[in-house]
């Protein structure tokens, strides 16, 4: 028995035409060689299938049964060994892939547009919004996550990320605070006044806390909440102060009895990004989503004034 390892896969398109023109010239003519060539193509053949596979006849040449069966199998996978090595095609309007990102609720300023721009062009295709969580780049390294959306300055080698766009970060607090009269909030200040922290990470605003500890400082939490949500409500009548970035504030309607301010300049604009992992380079329908979630993020406004101040920080 020939095992498929010692088989010359080249030699099928010449059986193929052998087999359909039963003539060895024609077959040649069909498959692009030499009538020499083609006749050593036939010997090979006859020496891996221990067969014959055409015999002549007065009235040509026949195939044997052998070749009659290989025939009638050829005809079933040539057609899908073509498909297997032809080049991919992606059409978004036909497709039906299954995209899973993840991001913190962060995410909210970016995915509704990317998520129009995907079924307005690919409605047949389904996409997964996963919870954000500490083993999240686990999770792309196994298969379980396509794409993440996040803000952190660590270098992640083992992944591909790319810049999308920047947000500055602004203060919220209640209107009666102490510090909401003033024009700025000073570093000391800040340090000073207890924070709401919007849990990103290990019960840490990373963006935030990284910055403070190359200062070789940090603040104090007052209060730890899960979600950047949940945390705009949580400063109204407090002394707390909240630290968001600007676009996410903007999401939502201004709340009465808040003060918006620019943060301390040495907290600066965060870096929003994705990354997906390297497998994931070729692979048509996730450039695809790539390429719309670059385009959503060139189409978002390059500032915002939502602060109560003066200008953004360099």
């Amino acid at each position: 028995m020939a095992h498929i390892e010692r088989v010359d896969l080249n030699l099928l398109a010449p059986l193929a035409a052998l087999l359909e023109e039963r003539h060895v010239s024609h077959a040649a003519a069909l498959a692009g060689m030499s009538q020499p060539a083609m006749s050593r193509a036939l010997q090979r053949l006859r020496d891996t299938l221990g067969d014959e596979l055409l015999v002549r006849t007065p009235q040509g040449y026949r195939l044997t049964p052998r070749a009659e069966r290989v025939q009638r199998q050829l005809r079933a996978v040539l057609p899908r060994l073509e498909s297997l090595f032809a080049p991919e095609e992606f059409d978004p309007a036909e497709a039906a892939e299954s995209f899973r990102v993840a991001g913190t609720d962060y995410s909210r300023v970016l995915a509704p547009a990317v998520f129009r721009r995907v079924f307005q062009q690919s409605p047949r295709s389904t996409l997964h919004l996963r919870t954000w969580h500490d083993a999240i780049y686990d999770d792309l390294d196994r298969g379980v996550v396509d794409l993440v959306f996040f803000a952190r300055s660590e270098p992640m080698p083992t992944l591909h990320t790319e810049h999308l766009f920047d947000d500055r970060f602004v203060c919220v607090l209640s209107a009666d605070h102490p510090l909401a009269a003033g024009e700025e909030i000073t570093l000391q200040d800040y340090l000073d006044a207890a924070h709401v922290i919007v849990d990103t990470t290990g019960e840490r605003q990373t963006a935030i806390e990284k910055r403070l500890e190359d200062l070789g400082t940090r603040r104090r939490a007052g209060l730890t909440v899960p979600y950047h949500s949940l945390a705009a409500l949580s400063v109204l009548g407090t002394r707390l102060i909240l630290t968001l970035p600007e676009r996410l504030l903007a999401q939502q309607p201004p709340e009465p009895g808040l003060r918006v301010m620019p943060a301390p300049e040495v907290i600066r604009p965060m870096k929003y990004q994705m990354a997906w992992h390297p497998r994931l380079d070729g692979d048509l329908g996730q450039r695809w989503l790539r390429d719309s979630i670059r385009a959503v993020a060139a189409e978002l406004p390059a500032h915002l004034t939502r602060a109560d101040s003066a200008p953004s920080p360099e």
